[in-house]
C-alpha cells in the first residue's frame, strides 16, 4: 500500500489582496514611504490604518509599529517599567517576550503554566507576593486564553498592571471581550505568520489617553504626532511631548497599505482558521496516546496553530516522531527539546535571565508538546491527510 504524503508547505501564506498590491504600487510611485511624508491635508495610509484598526479592536487609541516585539517594548516603557523592575510573565511563550522585558531593563519573573497551556493563576499569585512585581506581561501563547476572571482578580489583589501580548490572539475573545481589551495596554503582531501579514509590523492599543500620547511620541513622531490616526486630544500631548523619548519604531505607508487591504477580510479568515483547527482537533482528540486541551466555552479562539501532547510516546521517541512526520511532509515543532530550534525554544534556554526557576508543570507539559501551523492555504481535506500521517507515525512508534 502506497504511503500517504503531504506536499503543501507549512509556511506559505495567502497572497496580499489585489487592492493592497495596487495601493502599494501607487505609494512606490510617489516615493513617499515615510509615514509623515504627506501632501497637505493628506491622511496617509499609516494614520488611516490606525483609525480602522482601533475601530475594529473596539478601543480608543492605536499606534502602528515596526513589529509586535517593538509594540511590547513600547507598552512596557509607557506603563512605567524601569531598569531593575520585576515583570511577571508566563514561561510558555516565545523568545521575543522575555527579550522585550530585557530590552527595557526589566527582570523577568517566570510563572508556571497549567496542563492546558494557560498561565497558572495560583503560581502567579505566589510569584507576585514573593517578588513584589507590579507588572504582568501576559502572553496568549499560541492563542490560548486563560480564565481572565481569575487572572484579573489576581492582578487587582496585588495591584498589578496588566500588559497583553496578543500576537497569537488577534480577533480572539473571552466572554465576548476581545483579547487586548483587558489590561492597560496591548501589543499585536502583523509578522508574516500572524493573522494579518505585513512581513513585520504590529500595533499598540490602549484606552488610556496619556499612555496613548506617550506611545505616539515614543514611536518616533517627533512633533508630528497630529498626523497619527487614533490619538487623544492636543492637551494630552502638551503634557507628555517633551518628556517621552523617541525610540523610532513607527510603521511606514507600504506596510500600512497592505494591512488595510487585509483588515476587511479578517473576520472571515478567523472563521476559516477555526474550520481547519476544529477538523484537526477532532482527529487528534480521537487518537490513542494524544492529549489535546478542550477549549473553554467562554473562549472564542483563533486556530491559526494547534498544539497537542504525544503522551503515548516516551520523550526519547519524540525526535523520531517529528522526523517521521517531516519525511512525509508534515512539519511539527517540539517544545520539549533541550536545544532551541528555529522559532521554538523552552524557557530554560534563555540564559541571559538570572536565576532561571524550575517550573515543574511547564517542563512536564512541554516535554511532549508538538506545535503545528495551520495556514489558510490548507483545506479541510488537507487536514484529514495531515491527521492520517500523524496517526500513522504515532502508531509506528508505539508498535516499535
Amino acid at each position: 500500500m502506497k504511503e500517504v504524503r503531504f506536499s503543501k508547505p507549512f509556511t506559505q501564506q495567502e497572497a496580499i489582496p489585489d487592492s493592497g498590491i495596487a495601493r502599494a504600487l501607487d505609494i512606490l510611485k510617489t516615493g513617499r514611504l515615510h509615514r509623515y511624508n504627506l501632501l497637505p491635508d493628506e491622511v496617509g495610509d499609516a494614520a488611516a490604518l490606525e483609525m480602522e484598526y482601533a475601530k475594529w479592536q473596539e478601543v480608543d487609541y492605536c499606534v502602528a509599529c515596526t513589529s509586535g516585539g517593538y509594540a511590547i517594548q513600547l507598552a512596557l516603557r509607557i506603563c512605567g517599567v524601569k531598569p531593575g523592575d520585576k515583570v511577571l510573565a508566563n514561561a510558555y511563550t516565545l523568545a521575543p517576550v522575555p527579550g522585550a522585558i530585557h530590552n527595557v531593563g526589566g527582570v523577568p519573573i517566570l510563572v508556571d503554566i497549567d496542563d492546558n497551556y494557560h498561565i497558572d493563576c495560583n503560581d502567579l499569585a505566589v510569584k507576585a507576593l514573593e517578588s513584589g512585581a507590579k507588572y504582568l506581561l501576559l502572553s496568549y501563547m499560541r492563542g490560548h486564553i486563560p480564565d481572565m476572571d481569575k487572572l484579573l482578580t489576581v492582578c487587582n489583589t496585588h495591584d498589578i498592571c496588566l500588559i497583553e501580548d496578543c500576537a497569537h490572539t488577534m480577533g480572539a475573545k473571552w466572554r465576548g471581550v476581545r483579547s487586548g481589551n483587558f489590561g492597560k495596554v496591548a501589543a499585536f503582531s502583523t509578522q508574516t505568520y500572524k493573522h494579518m501579514n505585513s512581513g513585520e509590523g504590529g500595533f499598540l492599543t490602549t484606552n488610556d489617553p496619556e499612555l496613548a500620547a506617550r506611545a505616539v511620541v515614543s514611536s518616533g513622531s517627533y512633533m508630528l504626532y497630529g498626523r497619527h490616526g487614533a490619538i487623544p486630544a492636543e492637551d494630552v500631548f502638551q503634557k507628555v511631548r517633551l518628556h517621552a523619548p523617541n525610540y523610532s519604531g513607527r510603521m511606514d505607508h507600504m506596510r500600512a497599505a497592505i494591512l488595510r487591504a487585509q483588515l476587511p477580510g479578517l473576520e472571515n479568515n478567523l472563521a476559516r482558521w477555526n474550520q481547519l483547527y476544529d477538523r484537526l482537533h477532532a482527529h487528534l482528540s480521537a487518537m490513542i496516546g494524544v492529549m489535546i486541551p478542550t477549549r473553554k466555552q467562554d473562549e472564542f479562539y483563533v486556530g491559526s496553530s494547534i498544539q497537542f501532547r504525544a503522551e503515548g510516546l516516551a520523550a526519547s521517541m519524540i525526535p523520531d516522531f517529528v522526523a517521521g512526520c517531516a519525511k512525509r511532509g508534515v512539519e511539527l515543532k517540539w517544545f520539549g527539546d533541550d536545544e532551541p530550534k528555529a522559532f521554538t525554544s523552552r524557557y530554560d534556554s534563555w540564559r541571559y535571565i538570572d536565576d532561571i526557576p524550575v517550573l515543574p508543570t511547564t517542563l512536564r507539559v512541554l516535554e511532549k508538546t508538538l506545535d503545528m501551523r495551520v495556514p489558510l492555504t490548507f483545506s479541510v481535506d488537507d487536514c484529514d491527510v495531515i491527521a492520517t500521517i500523524i496517526d500513522d507515525e504515532l502508531s509506528r512508534l508505539r508498535v516499535n
